[in-house]
């Protein structure tokens, strides 16, 4: 391969042959002995342009971390001990042993640092006996992560879902809600049930509502999007994004169409909640508007739904919709 700047070095040479070495110089600003390496690396390589590809920069002798053999094995021995810890609290283990054998402490930074330069991370799996009678390791099922930077583009392309916790009257009422990040068209529901199998429901109805196709489903990790939902989605194909613990601001379309549901409707309908059929319809009603008649500062004063009529003529979707 070629890179840009092989060509640009392959012309100077060129120029160098042609107009000589004064010429090159004031035209380039390239030193003497620059030009002599580029010469010499063209000539070793019989006329191959890719000779002139620039060669990593990267020292060849790197410092390296040197800590005292005991320091190392004593990270070793707390992760082990008491599995998985992170570096700031193996840091405040680690600075009573230094203290007791006199010896400098690393930094919380250093630790994370030595954790990683280890082979196995320094970290202890679960086991399991097999089928054969052999121990196997038990690998912590990873989830999938919305892309960093992603920003929907149409409709559909990525649907968030949260839960609001109401304590009321001595119970727990929750509220599914679930919006469009794109067009910021929302669905919201009334239960008594926590259980992955109502936040199922919930989106099949939902599904049957939004008149475009879903792509992607990002949720946080809440029992509510588990077992039945997550089931669910694989059925239908769906791809379902979780979103790191403790990290709201990943969700934070969902998170701000909770805000103006507990601000514009719970604030004048907590009553209700003690009737969950009625306090439903009431929402739906407020859905109705909230989706076709509310501006939306995001959505330039329009409406989600005249949003939707104003892309569909835009862009001139061919694609089946259900408005």
């Amino acid at each position: 391969m070629i890179t840009d700047e092989a060509k640009k070095r392959y012309e100077i040479l060129v120029f160098l042959n042609k107009h000589g070495l004064t010429a090159t110089r004031e035209a380039f600003k390239v030193s003497e002995r620059t030009l002599w390496n580029w010469k010499a690396m063209l000539k070793k390589s019989d006329g191959l342009v890719e000779s002139l590809n620039p060669k990593s920069r990267a020292p060849k002798q790197r410092r390296r971390r040197v800590w005292s053999p005991a320091v190392v094995s004593e990270i070793r021995r707390v992760r082990e001990h008491h599995p998985n810890l992170g570096k700031e609290k193996v840091f405040v283990h680690l600075q009573a042993f230094c203290r007791e054998k006199k010896l400098v402490c690393p930094k919380v930074r250093t630790i994370g640092r030595l954790i990683a330069d280890s082979k196995d991370k320094m970290r202890t799996f679960p086991q399991k006996v097999g089928h054969n009678g052999q121990m196997k390791r038990l690998d912590r099922t990873k989830k999938s992560r919305k892309p960093k930077g992603f920003i929907a583009l149409r409709p559909g392309q990525c649907i968030s879902l949260d839960t609001i916790e109401f304590h009321f009257w001595g119970r727990r009422i929750y509220v599914i809600t679930m919006i469009d990040l794109f067009s910021r068209y929302a669905f919201a529901h009334v239960t008594t049930s926590h259980a992955s199998k109502a936040a199922q429901e919930f989106f099949t109805r939902c599904l049957q509502v939004f008149p475009y196709a879903v792509e992607n489903v990002l949720t946080d990790n809440g029992s509510e999007f588990m077992k039945d939902f997550d089931t669910y989605l694989r059925e239908i194909c769906l791809v379902h994004w979780h979103t790191y613990p403790k990290t709201p601001k990943m969700n934070a379309h969902c998170e701000r169409f909770n805000r103006t549901l507990e601000d514009e409707f719970f604030i004048n309908h907590t009553f209700h909640l003690h009737n969950i059929a009625r306090c439903n319809a009431k929402l739906n009603e407020w859905l109705g508007w909230y989706n076709i008649e509310r501006p939306h500062h995001s959505l330039e004063l329009l409406s989600p739904v005249q949003f939707l009529s104003k892309y569909a003529q835009t862009n001139k979707l061919t694609q089946e919709c259900n408005m």
